[in-house]
């Protein structure tokens, strides 16, 4: 290579994490594009087509956060546990908390821009020794999440559906396995459209967050100017006032309610799931991620506040005989038609969450696979069909999950593990990443375009002590003593601990061997071994760099292991 050659190489190179070891360069760099360059510079090679801008890219991951239908879908357990103040202070407090993960999150995608998100940069913050271990447990908490994701959402949607076909005809009530066919068919429809091509999806989705958007304003307009409540608005004693629905002191009930908060904020993530479909990613992706976070947090606060101040009856929106809260607070309120108008609304809000969510599942699905995290069925999971370029195996492999987990729609309130699991999932993959940056690498950690300087080790502290004092707390009966019986039960611990630990056993018996964490698929070649390193790589020798299959006889193996400041 000559000197100019090298020279423009440099330039060509991206400020992101490298995984590939010193001196090593992907081939035919200085043809590619800067987003090219740089998830080459991560180890992979271009896949997808990069449709996505920042916009559409914040139009999925609004949609996947939906605040108007997971608001409604949730009401259970912000308002069942601890009463208006849930909605209020109970909202202020605990969202300071997730904007610390939304934006610590946030550095860590514009530093490595890939599918592969949070599961990636556990494997490069760990380090060599740890990084496989950490990218498998923060990979599959992260599938756990975004494969309930949608079933949670659908099964929320089929709900106000029927809710609905309960308030235009008083005599129906429906059964569980109505609501199971719906949801089933719901998630059917969501897998069709997320088998297209990108650009069909980006669109789909930039409509969808546009309606999602409209319905949510419309919504906070119709609540205070329609309501027949006199007087309208309940004092202020009464909208920040705790109403504890459950067995333990205020104080835990408050906590608990959090699990609304936290599992209707999570939606941000998907942002960094599109990053490889994604225009300028390093820094389109933490933009998209912030903008989700904040837009989420202001406006659900607003609707939050709104229904504290205009609920007459708490205990009677939770036992309505709709099956749905939401359905019942809006029937206390409003005339019957404007209550259905705006109940089918939340459920066109909904409809929209689950495309995103069952998209966003399907990019990380294809993304562990091609790191071969699900042994066996990795091959065809990371096929990526050649007619739409998106990983269509994905897609219908999460459904099929899906719809085993709608079974639980049978187990009376097993049902709400699929909520409390995609919460706890959600913020143990988003803070181990966190964690490990702070507390293992600290300022070794190499910068994207995107970073919160100075405010980078707060964020992280805040972010990561808010996580493990909940994780805890979301695996609470809402019940005690007598009270708790097997129906009452929080079956969290059973549901989402079960497969974790066996997911534990498999790396300790069996993975660990095989499984090296972020696999390099790009083909690379020395450049030269006394070049000092390059502007914008930072070096990380994974222990899977070495795993290329030896196809270029120029590749370097067995570089010896030099300590990353990633």
């Amino acid at each position: 290579m000559t000197v100019d050659e090298i020279h423009r190489h440099e330039s060509q190179v991206p400020a992101v994490t490298s995984v590939l070891a010193n001196g090593d360069v992907p081939d035919d760099i200085l043809k590619m594009s800067g987003d090219e360059a740089a998830l080459a510079a991560l180890g992979y090679k271009q896949e997808f087509k990069r449709e996505f801008s920042a916009w559409t890219t914040f139009a999925v991951s609004f949609a996947v956060m939906g605040l108007l239908p997971s608001i409604a879908s949730t009401m259970w357990y912000g308002l069942g546990y601890a009463g208006p103040a849930a909605n209020t202070w109970g909202w202020l407090v605990s969202v300071l908390f997730v904007l610390c993960v939304a934006a610590s999150m946030a550095e860590l995608a514009s530093s490595m821009p890939t599918s592969g998100g949070l599961y990636y940069a556990a494997a490069v913050l760990a380090g060599p020794k740890y990084g496989p271990f950490a990218a498998w447990i923060t990979g599959w908490s992260n599938w756990f999440v975004q494969v309930t994701g949608a079933p949670s959402v659908d099964y929320g949607c089929a709900s106000m559906v029927l809710a609905a076909a309960s308030i235009s005809n008083p005599g129906y009530v429906p059964t569980h396995y109505q609501t199971f066919l719906l949801t089933v068919f719901i998630m059917f429809t969501h897998a069709c459209i997320s088998s297209m091509p990108t650009l069909w999806i980006a669109k789909f989705n930039s409509v969808g967050t546009t309606i999602n958007i409209l319905c949510l304003v419309m919504t906070i307009i119709i609540i205070p100017t329609a309501t027949m409540s006199e007087p309208k608005f309940q004092p202020n004693e009464f909208a920040w006032g705790i109403q504890n629905g459950t067995d333990w002191p205020d104080g835990i009930a408050v906590l608990m309610s959090f699990l609304s908060i936290i599992w209707t904020m999570s939606g941000y993530d998907a942002s960094f799931h599109l990053a490889e479909e994604c225009s300028n990613a390093a820094v389109a992706t933490p933009r998209s991620i912030i903008m989700t976070a904040v837009s989420g947090s202001i406006l659900g606060f607003v609707l939050n506040v709104l229904i504290a101040y205009t609920i007459q009856d708490v205990p009677a929106a939770m036992a309505t005989e709709l099956g749905q809260p939401f359905a019942g607070y809006l029937i206390q309120i409003l005339p019957q038609k404007v209550a259905l108008a705006v109940l089918s609304m939340t459920i066109v809000c909904a409809y929209s969450m689950g495309q995103g969510c069952m998209v966003a599942a399907s990019r990380v699905c294809f993304a562990y696979a091609r790191d071969d995290c699900f042994g066996v069925f990795s091959r065809p999971l990371k096929r990526v069909n050649r007619y739409t370029l998106t990983p269509v195996n994905a897609v219908w492999f999460n459904m099929t999950i899906g719809v085993l987990l709608v079974l639980l729609v049978f187990g009376g309130a097993a049902i709400d593990a699929i909520f409390s699991i995609g919460a706890i999932s959600a913020y143990t993959a988003f803070t181990t990443p966190i964690f490990l940056k702070i507390v293992f690498v600290g300022n070794r950690f190499r910068r994207g375009p995107w970073h919160l300087g100075a405010f980078s080790l707060p964020s992280g502290i805040a972010a990561c002590s808010f996580v493990f004092l909940m994780l805890p707390i979301l695996c609470f009966p809402s019940v005690k003593g007598e009270n708790l019986t097997l129906e009452e039960m929080n079956w969290t611990v059973v549901v989402y601990g079960t497969p974790m630990l066996l997911v534990v056993l498999w790396f300790v018996v069996d993975a660990h061997k095989w499984f090296k964490g972020p696999k390099i698929n790009i083909e690379h070649h020395m450049l030269d071994e006394t070049l000092p390193d390059l502007e914008g790589v930072q070096v990380y020798p994974a222990a899977s760099a070495s795993s290329t299959d030896g196809k270029d006889p120029g590749l370097k193996r067995g570089t010896p292991a030099k300590q990353p400041a990633v």
